[in-house]
């Protein structure tokens, strides 16, 4: 299967990438409760969740940006329709379209918010469930030059309200072992960010610190699996936890209806 992972979107088949998989992954084993009838994936990238979602369902179809990705999914995945092309909107898909939609880990790319919500609601059918998630702004260690925003729970439940009816957030947290990963992996961004003595992180175009952030993270990683090797192996998605306190998750877990 192609692939096109950076530090930022991960890859299970890389040691050091395990305990952010499985955090991703964690999604969509928590969405496989929810889910049911025609379900739309807005950005799937390279299809991390789907076996959790398609047996979910009566019918799975997916949108991305990367075409050999998708055509990869589609012949992996014969049941389901794949879509690329960038999104917002989503014009693709016709009024009350889905039954439910997911969009795990995408909305901090997107530089118009409000109309990828908009979106999300405009092809749900009435009633119909959405899931989204997004890194929880107040944890995160350093400057993210691959996300346009990111928000705390309070700022994402606001910006969904005008378009759902129904807006409950949670959050993904972790046990004892995912805290350790957390506390040390803050710890050694916090050395790597001595270095950084005129704030270059935030006053830098996000473009300008792509390569960079991508070096120092890979670097970062391998350093923590060398150091704790069977802490970073160790951890699976059953070491991640759904939470009502969402100010204090890893991750925004937003459940939405329309």
């Amino acid at each position: 299967m192609a692939t096109v992972y950076t530090t930022e979107i991960t890859s299970e088949s890389i040691a050091s990438d395990n305990p952010i998989h499985q955090r991703l992954l964690k999604a969509y084993v928590l969405a496989a409760a929810y889910v049911n009838g025609s379900l739309l994936e807005v950005g799937c990238g390279e299809g991390r969740g789907i076996d959790w979602l398609v047996p979910r369902v009566t019918h799975y179809t997916a949108i991305d940006k990367i075409e050999p990705i998708i055509e990869t999914l589609r012949q992996k995945y014969p049941q389901g329709k794949f879509y690329s092309g960038n999104i917002p909107p989503l014009s693709a898909f016709a009024d009350a379209s889905f039954d439910s939609v997911v969009s795990f880990q995408v909305i901090e790319h997107i530089k118009d918010d409000q109309l990828f919500l908009k979106e999300i609601s405009r092809v749900l059918k009435p009633g119909g469930l959405a899931l989204l998630t997004t890194p929880n702004r107040p944890l995160s260690l350093s400057r993210n030059p691959w996300h346009i925003r990111e928000y705390t729970a309070q700022e994402l439940s606001a910006l969904a309200k005008p378009y759902f009816a129904h807006v409950t957030m949670k959050g993904v947290s972790g046990n004892e072992k995912v805290q350790e990963y957390y506390q040390r992996n803050k710890e050694s961004v916090r050395r790597l960010m001595r270095w950084d003595i005129f704030d270059l992180q935030h006053r830098l175009p996000a473009s300008w610190l792509r390569w960079p952030y991508e070096l120092m993270n890979r670097l970062n990683r391998n350093k923590l699996k060398a150091a704790q090797d069977t802490l970073v192996t160790a951890i699976t998605h059953t070491d991640y936890l759904l939470t009502d306190a969402a100010d204090t998750a890893l991750d925004l877990f937003l459940i939405v209806r329309k």
